[in-house]
Formats: structure tokens, C-alpha cells, sequence
């Protein structure tokens, strides 16, 4: 069970973590009076399976260089954002308040429930469907989960892959439920 003793991550009241960089990604919106209740996980690397560059920043601040990889070349006019980025040496940013609709889920459903980035936080780990995370990103994770659970009524945490099966398949089989849950 997740620890509810105060975090070291704490969010405001304006949505904002109080440790990390924030980055500023103009792929948002205004939530509608949905609560946030939803916490989904993912996965994302760019180029896919390399770490540490510019890349999924650029992404989410609509920045991506078409030339820069082949692969940028398929994604880079796509308007997508999450919340928040754990690095993986476990460095957080943040892209979007907690109080806006960050476009992370895409088309989704959970327990009945379209359009899952209206009452959802989404957070990218850096990393992939084929190696493991490190632990550096699972201690971020985990206090990042326990300020969400103290400042909004979350419901649930999922993997995108939960809501929107057969499309995604992220956090991925490496992704382990159980450290985020361990003491």
C-alpha cells in the first residue's frame, strides 16, 4: 500500500511540483469540471530506445526537428504533452499544471469513462518496453504518486495500456507495479 506520510515532492495549489524543472509545453488545455482522479504511467523515448537527449522535450514543446531522426520525421506535427517526465536518473520536469489537461492519453477509457485526459495526470518515464527502469525513476515516481494522493482524490494508477488497450502498450512488461506500492 502506498505511504501517505507527507512526500517530498509536494504539489500547490496551482498545480505545480515544488522540486524539478518545469519546462512550459503549449499542448494543454482547460480541464473540464472533472476531479483528477486518475494517475496514468507511460513510456516514451526518443529517439525510441536512446536516452538522455533533447528529444522528448522538444516533442512536448512542439520543437521537434523533422532532420534530426528518421523516426522524428513520422511524429514531429503531433501535439502531445504529459504532466510530467522522470528522467532516468529519477530527474523530474514538468510540463503541464496538474490543473490543466495535459493531451498525453489520447483516445481512452477507464471504468466507463472516455476521454481520460480529463481527469488524469499523466507521467512519462523515460524508457521503454524492452528494459527494465531505474531505480533513481521508481524513488521520483513514488513520491511524485504520494503529493498527487495527497493534494486530489485519485481513484486509480494505470498504465497507458490499461486504458487504451490494443493501442499502447506502455509503461511496458519491465515496468514493475510492485515498487511503486512497496514500503
Amino acid at each position: 500500500m502506498l505511504s501517505h506520510n507527507k512526500p517530498a515532492i509536494a504539489i500547490s495549489n496551482a498545480g505545480f511540483a515544488n522540486q524539478g524543472m518545469y519546462i512550459p509545453s503549449p499542448n494543454y488545455d482547460a480541464r473540464p469540471d472533472n476531479e483528477i482522479s486518475l494517475i496514468v504511467i507511460h513510456n516514451i523515448s526518443l529517439p525510441p530506445s536512446r536516452y538522455g537527449g533533447n528529444g522528448i522535450v522538444a516533442l512536448f514543446t512542439n520543437q521537434l526537428n523533422p532532420d534530426e531522426h528518421p523516426f522524428y520525421a513520422e511524429i514531429y506535427t503531433r501535439k502531445v504533452s504529459a504532466h510530467f517526465l522522470i528522467r532516468r536518473n529519477g530527474e523530474l520536469v514538468q510540463f503541464v499544471s496538474c490543473l490543466n489537461r495535459a493531451w498525453h492519453a489520447g483516445q481512452s477509457i477507464w471504468q466507463g469513462q472516455e476521454h481520460c485526459n480529463d481527469f488524469s495526470v499523466g507521467i512519462e518515464l523515460e524508457g521503454s518496453d524492452f528494459e527494465a527502469f531505474e531505480s533513481a525513476q521508481y524513488r521520483t515516481l513514488k513520491s511524485l504518486i504520494a503529493s498527487l494522493y495527497s493534494a486530489y482524490p485519485i481513484q486509480a494508477i494505470v498504465g497507458h495500456s490499461d486504458i487504451a488497450p490494443g493501442r499502447k502498450t506502455d509503461p511496458g512488461p519491465y515496468f514493475d507495479w510492485l515498487k511503486i506500492n512497496a514500503d
